[in-house]
């Protein structure tokens, strides 16, 4: 493989966690191309997808696929991330093409097991789990998860059990078999972005509040920290914690932004 065909698919050899100022660490491959556009190309169900093109040649994924996708809003964004790369191509500043080539090689191959994971993140909740004391946290916590909670016993007919403390609580078959049930609606790319989700704030219940529009990116990150930004404010702040937050906060964001440009109907 040619060096232009290795740099051609999004440069993920190099370590995304590549730290400056670590001498062992792997060398970030140069920008290799100067335009940076959006091209409409067959897809196949015999629809229009789109796909970034660098000097004319088509986005690659880490598994060789062409990176395409099946609106234009989102490719003009993802494509927006390789305009801004600099002398050389940073994937961790690149979270929307990160979670592209996610879905189009993990995801859509992998949807039930995926689907099995957000509904196993759904039985162990964060928003399940509250605090016992102080009473400011407390109340935090009521005032931001519970009518997250009513959503889902409204909207999905997911009546979820809470408990204060860590000891476990089995929620009730029935709530699983009706979290089961909105995960399944949700296939192909909008999966993906859930997943993403689940993983970054420990919530499916979020996750699916989100894709379903009961609460924008930001609300949702918001609640998935009560407890982290209760602390902040109690004891301040960790400039390394502020650096992984600000990074994971780039991957929801990206999730977000996918939910909006594909619509449930290219679910």
């Amino acid at each position: 493989m040619s060096e232009h065909d290795g740099s051609r698919s999004t440069g993920q050899q190099a370590a995304s966690g590549a730290a400056l100022g670590k001498p062992d660490a792997p060398q970030l491959p140069r920008r290799f191309y100067k335009d940076v556009t959006v091209g409409e190309v067959p897809g196949s169900d015999g629809g229009a997808v789109f796909s970034v093109l660098l000097d004319g040649r088509p986005v690659k994924t880490p598994r060789k696929a062409v990176l395409a996708v099946p609106s234009q809003m989102l490719a003009e964004a993802v494509a927006e991330e390789w305009v801004m790369q600099g002398e050389r191509i940073d994937p961790s500043r690149m979270p929307l093409t990160r979670l592209v080539n996610s879905t189009i090689d993990v995801v859509l191959a992998n949807a039930e097991a995926l689907r099995d994971e957000v509904v196993a993140y759904a039985m162990s909740d964060v928003l399940c789990y509250r605090a016992e004391a102080p009473t400011d946290l407390v109340l935090r916590q009521i005032e931001t998860w519970d009518p997250i909670l009513d959503w889902a016993a409204r909207a999905l007919d997911a009546h979820f059990l809470t408990t204060a403390g860590i000891v476990h609580v089995t929620q009730r078959s029935e709530t699983r078999d009706a979290i089961e049930v909105a995960v399944r609606r949700i296939t192909g790319w909008r999966l993906g972005a859930v997943h993403l989700v689940t993983t970054l704030t420990g919530s499916a219940i979020l996750a699916l509040a989100l894709e379903a529009g009961r609460l924008d990116t930001s609300s949702a990150w918001s609640a998935a920290h009560v407890d982290e930004d209760f602390q902040i404010g109690q004891w301040g702040e960790d400039w390394e914690a502020a650096e992984r937050r600000q990074r994971r906060w780039r991957d929801m964001e990206a999730a977000g932004r996918l939910l909006t440009d594909i619509p449930v109907s290219n679910r």
